[in-house]
């Protein structure tokens, strides 16, 4: 009888451990970007979703569908909230509607890492983004904004009347200039600027050359304004709460070691750009001390001054957050 037992349970033993493992499904996310996949601002993107697939590859693994052709940008937002993609490159700008306050992070004065110290601004805004269903990663892109226009200025008062292309990003700085914001389609700027519409356009330095619109704008005004960039790495909330805890640490993780190699490989390129944009005419146009104060003032307090009427309350603890 003790025979028959001992052999039951080397049997039971040996059932157990050459039993099939059955592994976790991985979850395929499907990620949009504002911007097509070719864009030259979009190139650190792949290089964030290679490491995650790789790192991870035994949760999750994210296929970056496409840009605008997939998705129209302004749906975005929406179409990630609710889990129809899973993951989103986009500007805080495109969902001020849902979170105003999600874009003062261009207003933010430090560097990555001095944001994410714990009870700082990036934890704030991870806070608010949950309350539209969203997890904010990180940030891909860095290219401070400029302003790009076809004639010479010499100071704050030339920038009165000019009309000029505009985003929701830069509409209340142009207005506090005494510009007049003209929404113009990105697909359309080129031909707005050829035929005089307007006259010019706010973007960053990567872009323009290549989209052909230096052909009209010969002059840029050399002050970046909102120099740490909007664009985020934003996942569906749900989403988000069912991966492990650890393969979310692990996320978290690879986002803050890419973060500054991001912004140094993008600073790499804009001192290549510059050098591109000085060969075919470009002119730097520097203002007074006193008026590149007013012009990053009429940035930063434009923003505040209108974000304040919608959220009051949030624009308080944004100051204190982010030294204002």
């Amino acid at each position: 009888m003790k025979k028959v037992v001992t052999l039951l349970l080397v049997f039971v033993i040996l059932s157990f451990f050459h039993a099939p493992v059955v592994l976790a499904q991985v979850m395929e996310l499907k990620g949009v970007s504002f911007l097509p996949k070719n864009h030259s601002l979009c190139a650190m993107i792949p290089v964030w979703i290679d490491r995650v697939n790789a790192e991870l590859k035994d949760v999750l693994k994210i296929t970056w569908v496409g840009g605008p052709e997939v998705t129209p940008p302004f749906e975005q937002p929406e179409a990630i909230r609710k889990g129809i993609l899973q993951i989103g490159f986009i500007p805080a700008a495109y969902y001020m509607g849902q979170l105003p306050e999600a874009d003062a992070i261009s207003l933010s004065k430090y560097d990555f890492a001095k944001e994410r110290e714990k009870g700082g601004i990036w934890d704030y805004f991870v806070e608010r983004h949950k309350k539209i269903n969203m997890m904010i990663l990180g940030t891909w892109l860095y290219d401070p904004f400029l302003l790009y226009v076809k004639k010479p200025v010499k100071g704050i008062e030339d920038l009165k009347g000019l009309k000029m292309r505009t985003a929701a990003k830069y509409d209340k700085m142009m207005l506090k200039l005494g510009m007049v914001p003209v929404t113009v389609a990105f697909g359309e700027t080129y031909t707005a600027l050829q035929r005089g519409v307007v006259d010019g356009f706010g973007w960053s330095t990567i872009g323009p050359r290549e989209l052909g619109w230096l052909e009209f704008s010969k002059y840029v005004i050399d002050i970046p304004f909102y120099t740490r960039q909007n664009t985020f790495f934003v996942m569906n909330l749900d989403t988000w709460n069912k991966l492990p805890k650890a393969a979310q640490d692990k996320l978290t993780e690879i986002t803050v070691k890419y973060e500054p190699e991001m912004k140094a490989y993008f600073e790499r390129e804009i001192e290549k750009e510059k050098k591109e944009m000085e060969k075919m005419g470009l002119q730097r146009i520097k203002f007074s001390p006193e008026d590149t104060k007013k012009y990053i003032d009429s940035a930063n307090y434009s923003f505040l001054d209108d974000l304040e009427k919608k959220v009051p309350e949030e624009v308080k603890v944004i100051k204190k957050l982010m030294g204002y």
